[in-house]
């Protein structure tokens, strides 16, 4: 009798433990699957739903994802997503050509949509493997601001917390750790303002309106790759702006060439890495490439 009633305690612990077992994977295949276009917003959405979330990044590391399109593999994760976090300002132009509900789609900047910077051209040019492409008529690095970050940082939060009701407390506990962050930052980088007191700074690119804007710099852009060789006519360009406003800083996306590096040195051009962090870096995270960006911005 001993022995049966053992056997039936051991069956009943099994099948507790496999139902358990089904519950958790249940509730595992039951979190919501996010996708995002960029990085900043992925890092946001990591910082806000954490594991709350089945959170994937598809992007390659080599590529500027404002004008990347996905391959098939990735758009079928896209096709699959629960939601998909976009920047706005034309970000993206892939999401308008292909088959995606817009009842799944969050568009984290139309709060301040009336606010985004227009362009008054459109230019056209390739770097790295994307390919030509153009820079369209309205900025798009709006995280460069980071207000405008809280504030699709919040977008997240709002959608996140509308699904996962249960756990909404948790979720606007971690954006107000993520805001506090952003915030921090902002308000040191308004420090660069006053360092440079209206003083001409070329930007390599055309991707830093939102942070001059922000923050009171006084910007000017050219087309430089950082490890490409400018052709004569973009030095001459150069020369240019160095003697019509007499600029001696330069803003890169990253390091560049030792090349490029000696012929700026050559025309007093000191240089500054400001990484926009559109793409995953290699190493660390938003956030401490944006504290880098502000040290070195600050510190030059």
């Amino acid at each position: 009798m001993k022995n049966l009633i053992l056997v039936m305690l051991m069956v009943f612990a099994f099948f507790s433990c496999a139902k358990s077992t089904e519950k958790k994977t249940s509730s595992q295949d039951e979190k919501l699957k996010v996708l995002t276009v960029n990085y900043p917003l992925f890092y946001f959405a990591e910082r806000i739903g954490g594991e709350l979330i089945d959170l994937n990044y598809v992007i390659p590391d080599d590529v500027d994802p404002a004008f990347w399109t996905p391959d098939e593999s990735a758009l079928m994760q896209y096709q699959e997503a629960d939601v998909i976090f976009i920047n706005g300002a034309d970000y993206a132009k892939w999401i308008n050509n292909v088959s995606l509900a817009s009842s799944r789609i969050v568009n984290t900047s139309s709060s301040f949509e009336k606010d985004m910077i227009k362009l008054k051209t459109t230019s056209s040019h390739s770097h790295g493997p994307d390919g030509e492409h153009e820079h369209e008529d309205r900025a798009f690095t709006v995280w460069l601001d980071l207000e405008l970050a809280v504030q699709q940082a919040e977008a997240i939060k709002a959608y996140l917390a509308k699904k996962i009701p249960d756990q909404s407390v948790l979720i606007d506990q971690n954006f107000e750790k993520l805001k506090q962050d952003l915030l921090f930052l902002d308000n040191e980088l308004l420090k660069a303002g006053e360092k440079y007191d209206n003083q001409i700074i070329i930007g390599s690119h055309p991707v830093y309106q939102y942070l001059a804007r922000a923050y009171n710099l006084n910007m000017e852009s050219v087309h430089f790759e950082p490890h490409e060789s400018p052709s004569k006519s973009q030095w001459h360009t150069l020369d240019h702006m160095i003697k019509e406003n007499g600029a001696s800083i330069m803003l890169w996306e990253n390091q560049p060439s030792a090349q490029n590096e000696t012929e700026l040195n050559n025309r007093k051009m000191k240089t500054i890495v400001f990484n926009p962090c559109g793409n995953r870096p290699s190493t660390g995270d938003f956030l401490s490439i944006m504290r880098e960006n502000t040290k070195a911005i600050l510190n030059q």
